[in-house]
């Protein structure tokens, strides 16, 4: 893998929803992204890239040294394959660094239409060392392997397959199907999980009902909720040493559908994680500082999945709602050491206490919010107009593309 200066040479891989969010976990330190078109995708409802927007945000990544994958991870129908050389071709002129791909009958389309890489999805549910092998006979350059496989078998995939990367996800949103592989939100509301249109009927809640009986009764877990599909969400900080030695060549995470604050926020702390990693500093002190900065990112619980023997407490049972303990008020635009401008976000006032959220070790200064100005010079107790730029006092000098967080 290729790598910037002082970096680790694993790849920390980040979500990319629309441009902002492509453009925020790049300042702050994935060295790539994944995103999808219009079409082929696994996430319907992000707002997704157009065909301009695919070339521009593989042109922006490419000129900061870093890497574009976009997904056709969709379970294809016939009628899919009609307009898909035509949208092969436009990743070959936007030198898309590789394709994400789950069904075989894309792979081979791929592989006979195109020159692009391939690597292969979690939805294909690889989960062994012959699997992977398959596959790298195949042409994957990658295989993104199920969630499900524990890091003494990553080991062995590794030892058995040293010529394929290997990817696993390291954080983010679980769900209760095989390999994010779901028929439960086709068969209530007929939106496919496996063409990027699912409703997340797992985090409802649940009740059943006896078949001799005409009143529903309820599913206690506990006295909290009802919660039995919800899952927890995953967080392998902490054993990101583990990962790394076991032959994991990318770490990446979920959230196409997440805020700019989000993959900002967790992006962040992987990254400073990774670097002191590199630098021999990743230590106790180090993992409780990040693992704050992780919970002032919108989550549920966490777990670390299937990836040690042991962990089945991966229900969420207090409610289907992530925890926001955080809210994004501004995006840094630019900043003196005295005062910042910026685009306001969400609600924030003069008198408030603000922390930055920053690419490098200083993330999360606090300071407080003594004056505002409008773009004439005039005062503001209230910032709330979205979009507007805005001078406040600040006493850091941040840079263009920081995010400044208010506590709830």
């Amino acid at each position: 893998m290729t790598k910037d200066s002082g970096r680790a040479s694993v790849e920390l891989l980040a979500p990319a929803g629309n441009m902002e969010k492509l453009k925020a976990a790049l300042h702050f330190g994935a060295d790539a992204v994944y995103l999808a078109g219009k079409r082929y995708g696994l996430r319907a409802f992000a707002d997704n890239f157009t065909d301009s927007e695919i070339r521009e945000a593989v042109a922006y990544a490419h000129s900061l040294g870093r890497r574009v994958y976009v997904t056709l991870n969709i379970f294809a129908s016939n009628a899919d394959f009609m307009d898909l050389e035509e949208y092969l071709h436009l990743l070959e002129e936007a030198q898309a660094d590789a394709v994400l791909v789950s069904d075989p009958g894309v792979w081979d389309f791929v592989r006979e239409h195109s020159h692009l890489k391939l690597h292969l999805s979690t939805q294909a549910n690889t989960t062994n060392k012959y699997a992977v092998r398959h596959w790298a006979r195949l042409g994957a350059e990658r295989v993104v392997l199920a969630r499900e496989v524990p890091i003494t078998q990553i080991r062995e995939i590794r030892e058995f397959c040293p010529e394929v990367e290997l990817e696993a996800f390291v954080h983010g949103a679980m769900c209760m199907s095989y390999s994010g592989r779901c028929l439960l939100s086709n068969y209530l509301t007929e939106r496919d999980a496996n063409r990027g249109e699912c409703v997340q009927a797992c985090r409802w809640e649940w009740q059943v009902r006896e078949v001799s009986r005409e009143d529903y009764l309820p599913v206690y877990e506990d006295e909290r909720g009802t919660y039995i599909f919800n899952s927890k969400d995953m967080n392998m900080l902490a054993y990101l040493p583990e990962l790394i030695s076991a032959g994991v060549t990318s770490l990446k995470i979920e959230g196409r559908m997440k805020s700019s604050f989000y993959v900002a926020t967790v992006v962040s702390a992987y990254r400073r994680a990774l670097d002191a990693i590199a630098e021999g500093k990743f230590d106790e002190v180090l993992v409780r500082k990040l693992l704050a900065e992780l919970d002032k990112a919108s989550h549920r619980d966490y777990t670390t999945g299937f990836y040690f023997d042991g962990d089945r407490g991966g229900q969420y049972l207090n409610d289907s709602k992530a925890v926001e303990t955080y809210k994004f008020v501004a995006a840094v635009l630019s900043s003196d050491g005295h005062s910042a401008t910026v685009e306001v976000r969400n609600r924030f006032e003069t008198g408030d206490a603000l922390e930055s959220v920053s690419a490098g070790e200083d993330s999360g200064l606090p300071f407080v919010v003594e004056s505002a100005t409008d773009p004439d010079g005039q005062p503001l107790t209230v910032c709330n107009r979205v979009k507007q730029r805005v001078t406040i006092s600040c006493p850091y000098r941040l840079q263009a593309g920081d995010m400044l967080r208010r506590k709830l």
